[in-house]
């Protein structure tokens, strides 16, 4: 369904070229006229040929130029098409590689939503000659994509509208390109080719796409092959389903197609009175005119898709005339079906797009506490190494001030006092242990710790410390952190588990509106059996009813008053010359 229509400025929306008017004001417009055509054919390259063409302009009043833009004017048509397009809410912007001196009046003045196009570079007033802009080196389809990324739209969803090579880009990549009043290359491209200077056709092209029902010219499994794809996509692991929701080819505009075809095709299968020649005529007609919606196409595209016909008809008219009202009768039973399964594949999209948005919205939610935990995470590794990094250098520093060899120590003399207490011993063993302990304790008075480097070992732990509470406030907040992302992604789950049930309805509904669709067309063609039967009868039902031609009526008229004249004779009545006359011609009397 066509979302967004971009049109270039110079040429497209605008009957002129901006700069080649612009030019007239420094005497350079034959200079320009010739850079802008070679850029136009593709014979040089477009940020060439601005920065060339922008040059020439140095030292022009941007107030001049401000005044010509004010009276360029519009192409036939722009108004209306810009307006018509916004009333069918479809977005309009313009990606030009003009200036913004021109394009911000032409968004002023028609209310277009957006405008892409490059500056002028001005000092004191004047032009420097230079120019800036995303369209100098950057191609239309780099600012296209841009725009469609923002807008959360698709290329395909975009009518691209323009004339030159530099439109070539953003026009072959549109889900429509239309070329208008284009040069070779790009008609050579372009989906639909425009050769007259007005906009409103190509409105016409818009609003015909808009009313197409792409739906009609696919088979169902095609239909249902996407369906699939799309579910499958939807049912990827929760920590991978940052990936788009489900997206499907949109209800509405199948809806609003169809509900357009049945008109046409109700109009087909109008009843045929015998005594009516004009109806019959009518029928003819719409059976040899194509529908509006799709001009010189439709009528074979549609004869394509409808099935062959093997009714067999009455052997009288009037057995005709009842098999139409009961194929009448039955299409307008499947047609009234087939519009209730639409409904119902409009209503479960409906709820399938809703909590596919709400599914979005939670599993943003989930990341984003995910990337909550994972920062904190991180936080709480670098507070660990901290602490460590602390404790190592304090065990370092142990080693080298002899703390270490005087706790091993103190460690001995106790283990040898904790013996002569406890234990029984000989007096020799129990003197020997003694005199150990006393040699121990002479060694340790020997030892002397270093000051400064016990100071530095209580400040790194202190540190080690510091970092040991960060390290259990942070786990904290992470572990918090955690239970929220799974909380969202629980929802998530539960969200993606109706969405899907929402899609299968969808797709299920979807199937049989095109199975009724399938049924209908099958009628339908039956009734074009039907119709063509009436109406080659009809004509000779014509020529017999006919009996009386105008001059034959006359006589008869005339006849019946010659009659009247002579029952008034009789009766004793005065009869005039002319009434005598009337008696003679026709031997009465």
């Amino acid at each position: 369904m066509i979302k967004l229509v971009v049109f270039d400025l110079d040429n497209v929306i605008i009957d002129g070229e901006a700069i080649d008017e612009i030019g007239k004001l420094a005497n350079v417009e034959e200079d320009i006229a010739k850079i802008t055509e070679k850029a136009m054919q593709g014979e040089i390259d477009f940020e060439t040929s601005i920065k060339d063409r922008v040059q020439l302009l140095e030292g022009t009043s941007i107030e001049d130029i401000e005044k010509v833009a004010c009276d360029l004017p519009l192409m036939p048509g722009a108004e209306k098409t810009i307006n018509c397009l916004k009333d069918k809410d479809v977005d309009v912007a313009i990606i030009s590689g003009s200036f913004d001196v021109v394009g911000d009046k032409i968004k002023d003045k028609l209310g277009v939503d957006t405008v892409y196009t490059n500056s002028f570079t001005v000092e004191d007033g004047k032009l420097t000659g230079e120019v800036t802009g995303p369209l100098v080196s950057g191609s239309k389809l780099d600012v296209l994509k841009d725009h469609v990324e923002q807008a959360g739209i698709t290329l395909d969803e975009v009518v691209a509208v323009g004339d030159g090579a530099n439109d070539i880009s953003m026009i072959e990549s549109a889900g429509c390109g239309i070329a208008f009043n284009a040069k070779d290359s790009v008609k050579e491209i372009a989906d639909v080719v425009i050769e007259e200077k007005d906009l409103c056709k190509v409105l016409d092209e818009i609003l015909n796409q808009l009313t197409t029902d792409d739906a009609e010219t696919e088979t169902v499994e095609e239909e249902i092959a996407e369906e699939a794809e799309a579910v499958e996509t939807e049912t990827e692991e929760v920590e991978e389903a940052e990936a788009e929701p489900v997206e499907e080819d949109d209800a509405e505009e199948a809806e609003v197609a169809e509900e357009e075809t049945e008109e046409v095709e109700e109009a087909e299968a109008e009843p045929v009175e015998e005594d009516n020649a004009e109806e019959a005529e009518a029928v003819e007609e719409v059976e040899a005119e194509p529908a509006e919606e799709k001009p010189k196409k439709s009528k074979s595209k549609k004869d394509k898709d409808l099935p062959k016909s093997n009714f067999v008809l009455a052997d009288t008219m009037e057995g005709v005339r009842k098999q139409k009202d009961e194929k009448e009768a039955e299409i307008s039973k499947v047609a009234d079906e087939r519009e209730e399964y639409n409904k119902i594949a409009k209503e479960q999209r409906k709820i399938r797009d809703e909590l596919n948005a709400s599914l979005k919205e939670n599993l943003n939610k989930a990341i984003e506490f995910r990337n909550e935990r994972n920062e904190i995470n991180k936080a709480v590794e670098a507070a660990k190494k901290a602490r460590n990094d602390a404790n190592n250098k304090i065990k370092n520093l142990e080693w080298s001030s002899g703390k270490r060899d005087k706790i091993k120590i103190e460690n001995e003399i106790k283990k040898i006092d904790k013996i002569i207490e406890t234990r029984v011993l000989d007096i020799k063993k129990e003197n020997q242990l003694v005199k150990n302990a006393n040699d121990l304790r002479k060694q340790l008075m020997e030892i002397h710790e270093d000051e400064s480097v016990k100071n530095e070992a209580q400040e790194l732990k202190k540190v080690s410390e510091e970092e040991h509470e960060k390290v259990i406030e942070l786990s904290e907040k992470a572990q918090a952190a955690h239970e929220e992302m799974l909380t969202y992604f629980r929802k998530t789950d539960d969200i993606r588990t109706a969405a899907d049930e929402a899609h299968k309805k969808f797709i299920e509904a979807r199937k049989n509106a095109s199975a009724k669709h399938e049924e209908f067309k099958a009628i339908l063609s039956d009734i074009h059996v039907i119709n063509k039967k009436l109406g080659s009868n009809k004509p000779k039902r014509r020529k017999s009813d006919n009996k009386s031609s105008p001059a034959a009526n006359k006589n008869r008229e005339e006849k019946e008053r010659a009659e009247e004249i002579f029952e008034k004779f009789k009766q004793g009545g005065k009869v005039s010359t002319e009434e005598i006359l009337l008696l003679q011609k026709y031997n009465i009397g």
